[in-house]
């Protein structure tokens, strides 16, 4: 459907566009009548939960939670909107209006002064008025959570109340200030002072609430980490203990200091003992050779028992030297030291004494080699002192090697106990620490702090009532249009040209637009004339190619159903042709019973009865009456109108031999299932040209020539559309 078909169809239902709107405008202002004036106040609160500085801030890494901090935010709105902060703040607001007397603009005003005392009976309230806040609180909590009902009950239920949870929250709104730390809160009533009351109570429960809600948090966790590190303090301790016994039992230290210790004592001790051996062998060869420049008397000396034996007892102070060295005693090593003097001098004089040759075979004195034999064996009897004390620390180093290896295992076992220990009591103390740490941080100040208090309003606000109208009214319009597009959806009517061609499936030639009165200067008129000239011109073409049908030429107007015009515009046709001089018969359904065929100007009229018969006529005579005269040879055209289709059989003969047809359909009709079984039944009989015209169309769908133009037509209008006012039943058809 084309947009200028919809904005006529738009301008036809004019009324359903300034009906509608006015009545839902009219309503709205009607049911708005008693609108009651609302107060708002405004609230800001800084929640510090993104970027607010606490004990934790200092061990911050500086990154920002985005997650945390809106799970934060939705906590804190939770905890606003839930059944128990609304339950708190209508007892807390009941327990400040009990309290009054009279009614008081600051606290409640006069009307829900007398709305409280009609729900409370005056006994209870005049008792509740004469407590304490802190009991008239407690016992109307104690009321309001009962499971039976009372007075105090019904009135934090009741959903028109300033009391009810269901109430505030309707009224209550909350909501985070883009992406801040800041909590915008809003409520709104009929009492500006209810209004802030109610607005004071929610801020200062919901911070009792949120701090208690946070303070139960910690406190299981902290009493969990609490346990858990005594548990590790008790394991720590308990492996500690067992290294510290570790190490008493047996005498250790450090275990690897004291490993590393001996690994090196001993190992200087080898080569010390070494270096001690070789000098023991290369002393115990020097005396071997002076024994042997000595010769005989050397031997008697080796051999004397007083020598031998001195020589034990020097041994043997040697040894004793060594140990008091190695014991560092000082009076004990000069003691010993005094003691190998006195041997040594008295085995000098002993060898003196057995030794009395003057020289040697070497020529060497007696006294030189006797010196030197005694220094020998004085260095030998020490050096065999020495190696006995290495051997014996080397004997003791290989035990303690021997002690010392078996336990390194167990030593390990015990030190990776308290590791682990000590591990597990550091991250227990460390969460432990956190846990207090955010305890405490909740403890120090509250979380949420006012940056805007609620103020008193004085004024109410703006009334809504003419948005709502303005809001029925464009509610109107919007029904008016769905109305008027859903008609336009489900019209079937042939009201343009376009629409016609394509319910009807032909092409429309000719449109005769709706003619109220003739005026050679209206559009219509002239439009009307121009199409009945372009008709003829259409009929006369299509009887020109008719050339297999027997003349005179037949002219076959038919409509789907009655009143589409079709008489009318027979009625144009045969009047434009008989103004050309041509004879004309027009067949046309009788209207009366007393109609008889008559001749008007070039004219002959042959009204017809409709019979049973009629769809088996095959000659225009058979429609006639026996007694009427009717030669067609006499005529240059016959026009036959038939009666609508759907009324009526369809000639299929008559049709058959028509030279044209004309299908007149009116474009305020409508044209569905019916009419298009109808139509394909006529298009399997006709053999004749359609053409196709739409009457009654509007002004806006019709070409009409100049008013110089339309008085050029050699045919008199007048004439035109006489038979249209003088024949109401005929224009009827």
């Amino acid at each position: 459907m084309s947009y200028h078909l919809f904005i006529r169809f738009l301008k036809d239902h004019i009324i359903w566009f300034i009906v509608l709107p006015i009545v839902t405008a009219a309503t709205v202002y009607y049911f708005t009548r008693k609108e009651r004036k609302e107060y708002t106040v405004q609230a800001t609160i800084y929640t510090g939960l993104g970027s607010g500085y606490n004990l934790k801030s200092v061990n911050s890494s500086g990154s920002f939670d985005y997650s945390g901090v809106t799970n934060a935010f939705d906590n804190l709105l939770t905890t606003l909107n839930s059944s128990e902060t609304m339950l708190q703040v209508g007892i807390s607001l009941l327990t400040d209006h009990l309290k009054l007397t009279k009614p008081d603009t600051l606290i409640l005003g006069a009307k829900g002064f007398e709305k409280l005392h009609q729900a409370i009976p005056a006994p209870l309230a005049n008792y509740l008025a004469k407590q304490s806040d802190a009991v008239r609180y407690a016992q109307i909590d104690s009321m309001g959570r009962s499971e039976a009902y009372n007075p105090i009950k019904a009135l934090l239920a009741k959903g028109d109340m300033y009391y009810s949870g269901e109430y505030i929250s309707k009224k209550l709104r909350a909501n985070r200030k883009n992406s801040s730390d800041m909590l915008e809160m809003e409520y709104e009533s009929d009492d500006p002072a209810v209004t802030i009351q109610t607005l004071d109570f929610v801020i200062a429960i919901l911070n009792q609430r949120y701090i208690s809600l946070k303070s139960s948090d910690t406190n299981p966790v902290i009493g969990y980490y609490e346990q858990k590190t005594n548990e590790a303090k008790r394991r720590l301790d308990a492996a500690e203990s067992k290294l510290r016994a570790f190490n008493v039992d047996h005498e250790l230290l450090s275990y690897d200091e004291e490993s590393k210790n001996i690994a090196f004592s001993r190992e200087n001790f080898v080569n010390e003992y070494n270096l001690e051996l070789m000098k023991n062998r290369a002393t115990k060869a020097s005396i071997d050779e002076l024994s042997k420049r000595m010769s005989q008397r050397g031997n008697l000396l080796v051999i004397n028992s007083e020598l031998v034996k001195k020589q034990a007892e020097l041994a043997d102070a040697q040894g004793e030297l060594v140990s008091a060295q190695t014991s560092r005693s000082n009076s004990e090593i000069a003691r010993i030291e005094a003691k190998i003097r006195k041997i040594t001098d008295e085995m000098k004089v002993i060898a003196q004494k057995y030794y009395a040759a003057g020289d040697s075979p070497e020529s060497i004195p007696s006294n030189k080699l006797i010196e030197d034999w005694l220094a020998k064996v004085l260095e030998y009897a020490e050096s065999n002192a020495r190696l006995e004390v290495y051997k014996q620390r080397l004997n003791e180093y290989q035990n303690k090697i021997t002690e010392l290896s078996p336990l390194g295992t167990e030593l390990r076992q015990l030190n990776r106990e308290l590791e682990v220990a000590e591990k597990e009591y550091l991250a227990l103390t460390q969460s432990l620490n956190e846990a207090q740490v955010h305890r405490q941080d909740i403890s120090l100040d509250k979380p949420l702090k006012v940056v805007d208090p609620p103020k008193y309003p004085y004024t109410a606000k703006p009334t809504k009532r003419l948005i709502f109208v303005a809001a029925g009214f464009g509610i109107g319009l919007f029904f008016a249009l769905m109305l008027t597009i859903i008609r336009f959806l489900l019209d079937s009517r042939l009201d343009s040209p376009e629409h016609a061609e394509v319910r009807i499936g032909q092409s429309v030639t000719i449109v005769f637009p709706k003619v109220k009165k003739f005026s050679i200067g209206t559009k219509e008129s002239r439009a009307a004339i121009s199409m009945f000239e372009q008709l003829s011109n259409a009929i006369n073409i299509d009887i020109v190619q008719a050339t297999s049908k027997q003349p005179p030429p037949i002219i076959t107007l038919f409509s789907m159903r009655s009143k589409q015009g079709k008489t009318w515009v027979a009625h144009g046709v045969a009047r434009l042709y008989a103004e050309t001089g041509q004879k004309i018969a027009y067949f046309y359904p009788r209207i009366t019973k007393n109609d008889q065929p008559f001749e008007l100007g070039g004219v002959t009229f042959y009204p017809y009865e409709i019979r049973p018969e009629f769809m088996n006529v095959r000659d225009l005579n058979e429609l006639l009456l026996k007694n009427q005269e009717y030669n067609p040879f006499y005529f240059d055209k016959i026009l036959l109108e038939l009666p609508a289709l759907i009324s009526s059989p369809l000639p299929v003969y008559l049709l058959h031999k028509s030279h044209v047809a004309i299908l007149v359909a009116d474009a305020n009709s409508g044209w569905g299932r019916r009419e298009r079984q109808l139509m394909a039944l006529y298009n399997k009989i006709a053999s004749s040209s359609l053409i196709t015209v739409l009457n009654r169309v509007e002004s806006d769908y019709i070409d009409a020539p100049s008013r110089s133009e339309a008085e050029q037509i050699l045919v008199q209008p007048e004439l035109l559309l006489k038979h249209q006012r003088k024949l109401p039943s005929a224009s009827e058809g």
